[in-house]
């Protein structure tokens, strides 16, 4: 696969491609331009993708997508998933731990470790960077622990849109390093940088046939659409976040830096 400008191409040869999407809309939201790039098979996984227990109530988040119960949202959120899965062309894999306010107190993310311990070791795992997004940062958190204890490759971190995208550098060069300094965007990439250098591996900002392909996978996901909008203004716009995607490398620090450090980019 040639490489574009400011991208490298996915892996050398991994026999497959992983992304860890935290909830149904992540990974359309923030690869959708990258993953038809990739060569070889790809999985999409959500990790939030399991029923509502029966007798559950209707989630204040369900109530502004329009739904009347859980069990309505969950099973419109799953054909919404397969419908953008079929477009980029990608498997759908979905894990049993119930949404956020459908879970347990006690709830843990034990069939994401038990899917990571399964994974031959020669796959490349892309997980969300977190960005104000506790649920995004515990699947990053987690992925990261498992295969560090298989002496696993580190996984690809991939910006979380649009939560990532509200800079005035996205989709320039500077990102990453206006990522190490932003109070409201970049927590969770300077929480990283205190562990792991980053190396940015793919960063695209899309031409307009991307960009259609793209939308079409996201608008897949319509029942999402109006409630992000109302947190995240027009991010369906295109000159919104959804417009450029970053993904990075880690290396692990041998101890912690006394300031944050960029990323740099990659050679290879």
């Amino acid at each position: 696969m040639a490489s574009r400008p400011g991208s490298h191409p996915v892996s050398r040869t991994p026999s497959r491609t992983v992304v860890l999407s935290p909830h149904f809309d992540d990974a359309a939201l923030s690869l959708a331009g990258f993953l038809p790039t990739v060569t070889g098979p790809v999985d999409v996984v959500t990790v939030h993708g399991g029923a509502p227990a029966p007798d559950a109530p209707v989630s204040w988040w369900d109530t502004q997508c329009g739904f009347s119960s859980a069990a309505e949202a969950h099973r419109a959120r799953l054909a919404e998933d397969a419908a953008a899965c079929a477009l980029l062309g990608v498997g759908q894999i979905v894990l049993d731990h119930a949404d956020g306010p459908y879970a347990p107190e006690d709830a843990t993310l034990h069939h994401l470790e038990a899917l990571l311990r399964d994974l031959p070791l020669d796959t490349r795992i892309l997980v969300p960077l977190g960005s104000n997004q506790p649920d995004h940062e515990a699947v990053r958190r987690m992925a990261m622990s498992v295969l560090a204890e298989r002496e696993a490759p580190l996984p690809w971190v991939y910006a979380d849109l649009p939560y990532t995208g509200h800079l005035p550098e996205w989709g320039r060069p500077e990102a990453s390093e206006a990522l190490a300094r932003s109070p409201m965007c970049g927590l969770a990439y300077q929480d990283l940088l205190t562990t792991h250098r980053t190396t940015v591996r793919h960063a695209s900002t899309l031409d307009d046939d991307r960009w259609a392909a793209k939308r079409a996978a996201v608008l897949c996901h319509g029942s999402q659409l109006a409630p992000l909008a109302a947190d995240h203004g027009g991010f369906l716009a295109r000159t919104g976040p959804l417009r450029a995607e970053l993904i990075w490398s880690l290396e692990a620090r041998d101890t912690a830096p006394a300031t944050p450090a960029p990323a740099k980019a990659a050679t290879c």
